[in-house]
């Protein structure tokens, strides 16, 4: 298969894989730095850990290549209005315009996020066009019974009205 055949079928089949919407955030130079992502995922239970990948054009990167902390913000369905507020662009006075945030160890926290997990920068490792940026987790918050934004074929949908059961 010719590379941009393969790459048109890999963004396809990406695009049809449900994905938790997340703020990735850090503070860096006394201003506020965040994006959307999607590639997140966690890495380890011991020590607790995740992995948040960021392209490297993207106004995080650069911040979050110096920082030591960073926030991943796990969106609920009462966030899309930041998220759409971050997806916009601006400064980072802009982007964090639009939902009530917080510091917590040096990084701005969504107070309405589902779930806010507060990471140390582990280690940083360059791959293709992005850098894998893997967190230790120093402080975490949950809040019970939020519903997750997620994104799938270019659009937010709502999972939380799936079937409860298999087969449904």
């Amino acid at each position: 298969m010719p590379q941009t055949d393969l790459l048109d079928t890999y963004r396809a089949a990406m695009r049809h894989v449900a994905a938790t919407v997340y703020a990735v955030t850090t503070g860096h130079e006394g201003e506020r730095y965040g994006i959307i992502a999607t590639a997140v995922n966690s890495l380890s239970f011991d020590p607790p850990s995740l992995l948040a990948c960021v392209n490297r054009a993207a106004s995080l990167h650069d911040p979050l290549a110096s920082a030591d902390r960073f926030c991943v913000n796990v969106l609920g369905l009462g966030n899309r209005d930041v998220a759409d507020c971050f997806v916009r662009g601006g400064s980072g006075a802009e982007r964090f315009g639009v939902g009530e945030w917080e510091e917590l160890e040096g990084v701005p926290v969504l107070a309405s996020a589902q779930s806010s997990l507060v990471c140390r920068v582990a280690h940083r490792q360059a791959y293709g066009t992005h850098t894998i940026f893997i967190g230790e987790l120093i402080a975490a918050r949950h809040r019970q019974n939020a519903k997750p934004l997620t994104y799938y074929d270019g659009r937010y949908i709502d999972i939380s009205e799936a079937p409860d059961h298999p087969g449904a």
